[in-house]
């Protein structure tokens, strides 16, 4: 009980600590202009993913192969808010935002992507199961893509929308929005899986029959954590924006932004906390470097590395390092 309590203070302690070290990365000299900086606010955005897909699928139980359609959805309602075409006109210019990151978009973004997550939920999550969910999902995550392609002048069709042309010579405030929402995002999670709603996600989790027999609405369960894992990846696909100014069809609904979250999940930890975080870290640079070093091998690098965490580490990095500290 006392090696339980200690390791849980000692995980908590090291979070905090790299939390406070990489606030304080944009103080190290050169360091906002560096390589790095950009690195790491690509690995925030992936650990948002990562943490939305460990919603639905670690704490869940529900595989989801369609967070990239939710990416997608949040990246262009923010797009489309932004450029002031539709619906925001001449009140956007009046309405106050931080260094032109705008909070309501964002949210906005994670909201569009949740409600679309809640009525494709319904049908699937009443009448499928395991691998069928998994293909629905990705199903659906294909529709969206081919309806925004020939979504005409509201989605800009094939070439996308284009925002307002963007002034910032610094990552600096995408980096600080970047960090803050990943940190807020495994906070949220935290304090949802310690909820009475989390308890009944794990009871559904583990035994879905058992679980409605003790009086849980199950579908109402699944549908809510579906939502809020694509409510996370809606936020995640606002952010980008932000960065990329120009959100198309084949760069914000590609499969990569399923495919990666998922991967580094699992080489992290599913249904852990910090496990989608340091997957994040951890693949993204296996990805990154294996891009530079051998740009014509790099898939093949990062599909041995994923190989062999499965078979050295099949409960991923955070539990395998919490076995051995305990």
């Amino acid at each position: 009980m006392l090696k339980q309590a200690w390791n849980k203070q000692a995980k908590a302690g090291i979070a905090i600590a790299v939390v406070v070290a990489l606030a304080l990365v944009p103080l190290l000299p050169g360091a906002i202009d560096s390589y790095a900086f950009s690195f790491l606010f690509f690995v925030f955005i992936y650990a948002i993913m990562a943490q939305g897909w460990n919603l639905v699928a670690g704490f869940g139980g529900q595989i989801s192969l369609g967070n990239h359609a939710f990416f997608g959805l949040g990246a262009y309602t923010t797009a489309i808010l932004w450029s002031g075409n539709y619906l925001w006109g001449s009140l956007y210019d009046a309405y106050p935002r931080i260094y032109y990151f705008d909070p309501l978009t964002m949210v906005l973004g994670g909201l569009v992507a949740a409600v679309a997550a809640i009525i494709i939920g319904l049908p699937l999550l009443s009448k499928l199961r395991g691998d069928y969910f998994a293909l629905g999902t990705l199903g659906f995550g294909e529709i969206v893509k081919v309806m925004f392609i020939n979504g005409g002048d509201f989605t800009g069709g094939a070439f996308g929308v284009v925002a307002p042309a963007g002034t910032f010579d610094t990552l600096l405030p995408h980096y600080l929005v970047g960090l803050g929402l990943m940190v807020g995002t495994a906070l949220a999670v935290r304090f949802l899986m310690r909820s009475r709603y989390g308890l009944a996600l794990i009871a559904v989790r583990d035994d879905e029959m058992a679980a409605s027999a003790n009086g849980i609405d199950t579908l109402r369960v699944k549908v809510a954590a579906f939502a809020g894992s694509a409510f996370i990846a809606g936020i995640a696909g606002s952010l980008y924006t932000y960065y990329i100014f120009h959100v198309g069809p084949d760069s914000v609904f590609a499969l990569d932004w399923m495919l990666l979250p998922l991967m580094m999940t699992v080489v992290g930890g599913t249904g852990t906390l910090l496990g989608p975080i340091l997957g994040a870290f951890v693949m993204y640079a296996v990805f990154d470097l294996a891009r530079i070093v051998v740009p014509d091998y790099h898939p093949v690098i990062s599909g041995l590395t994923i190989i062999l965490a499965m078979l050295f580490l099949p409960k991923g990095l955070m539990r395998s390092f919490a076995g051995r500290v305990a």
